[in-house]
């Protein structure tokens, strides 16, 4: 592993390749102009082509020099600060068009608005995700509108109220357990989460003295957003648009949770009795370093570099070897498109998750409250 200076790492050539993720605006523009098989692009532009040009470009393990200033990643940046703005006008754009256009059919306009989820979903969600980690408040409220646009807005409190908390452990909805297909997990976190971070919230208004119903609750704001948003698809497209708008917010939580799922399937954190737990190492993550889906990811397959500092800007993440923490075979575009085979990636995950237990736990030899969630909940949950 290299570590690149910090004065290579601010330069332009080297934020623009996490800018590819534009080119999903033209793509979206020619499947609505268009019609017909070009409504597929999107899909085919972010699974496979980023799948194809991994196994070209193959593994990044350079390290961003770590002093590198904040002021210094303004290019890096950039991507993620236009991002709601620009989804806001894509979307809402394609909401009025297409209701009023002739040449799409209704297959089309299916096929179109799945793609608008993956734009929503791979790119909006995960920029949300790494805007929502940052102090600036400016960042967390374009996070709060990207979430809005896929009505998951309740995404923010579970995950920094709980995931980051609890990964790994029983009081985490969306730590995928060993042998669970995504069919079951899928429809699991749907239902656990929004409960979860209610619970968390409330129970941080507990702390402080204040109602669950207090204004300072940041359900209000995330109900209020969501509401904008179903009334401006409403609005602008009719019964037709709001039918479009809730596809492609569907489409974008399965791709968020499809993230999910690959990110800690069958990883635990040791219990260490009486509902202690160690804390949250590099080996409680699966990570990828593969260059080209890092790109269109910013860096989110560095994953356990995130949980370790969660407010660490995505251009500076480091990647860990395999002694340190688990590796997938391929980029979170393969990887979950493996994860709706439920039986193939069984075949593929398994046998690596049974690896990482004999590497880092070798004393531990019955599995069994792990793989159902069955051991205590963490104290303090």
């Amino acid at each position: 592993m290299t570590t690149i200076p910090a004065d290579e790492v601010r330069q332009l050539k080297n934020a623009l390749p996490f800018w590819l993720s534009l080119l999903m605006v033209p793509i979206a523009l020619t499947g609505a102009t268009v019609g017909g098989w070009t409504v597929l692009l999107l899909p085919l532009y972010s699974w496979v082509m980023f799948s194809i040009l991994d196994a070209i470009t193959g593994l990044n393990e350079d390290n961003a020099d770590l002093s590198t200033e904040d002021d210094d990643l303004i290019w890096y940046k950039f991507i993620t600060l236009i991002w709601a703005p620009l989804q806001v006008i894509v979307l809402f754009g394609l909401l009025w068009y297409v209701p009023r256009t002739g040449h799409l059919g209704l297959a089309e306009k299916i096929g179109l608005f799945f793609g608008m989820g993956v734009i929503s979903g791979t790119i909006g969600i995960n920029y949300s995700h790494e805007l929502m980690h940052q102090k600036d408040r400016l960042e967390r409220w374009l996070a709060d509108i990207l979430l809005a646009m896929v009505l998951y807005s309740h995404f923010r409190s579970e995950h920094l109220r709980v995931h980051h908390l609890w990964v790994g452990t029983p009081r985490d909805p969306v730590s995928a357990r060993y042998n669970e297909g995504f069919q079951r997990f899928f429809p699991r976190v749907l239902l656990g989460c929004p409960k979860s971070a209610w619970k968390a919230e409330k129970a941080m208004l507990a702390r402080k003295g204040l109602a669950v119903w207090h204004q300072s609750n940041p359900f209000w704001r995330y109900a209020g957003l969501q509401l904008v948003m179903l009334g401006l698809a409403f609005w602008i497209g009719g019964w037709e648009g709001l039918a479009l708008f809730l596809w492609q917010a569907f489409v974008a939580i399965w791709q968020l949770e499809l993230v999910n799922y690959i990110e800690h399937y069958g990883l635990t954190r040791r219990h260490l009795g009486e509902g202690k737990y160690e804390h949250v190492l590099p080996r409680h993550s699966w990570n990828a370093a593969h260059r080209a889906s890092n790109w269109l990811l910013i860096n989110l397959q560095r994953h356990s570099d995130h949980h370790y500092k969660p407010d660490r800007r995505f251009p500076l993440l480091q990647t860990y070897a395999e002694a340190e923490a688990p590796q997938l075979p391929y980029g979170y575009p393969a990887m979950t498109t493996l994860a709706m085979i439920p039986p193939l990636w069984k075949r593929v995950m398994n046998p690596k998750v049974r690896a990482w237990r004999k590497q880092f736990y070798p004393d531990i030899t019955e599995w069994q409250a792990y793989n159902k969630a069955q051991n205590p909940m963490p104290r303090g949950s």
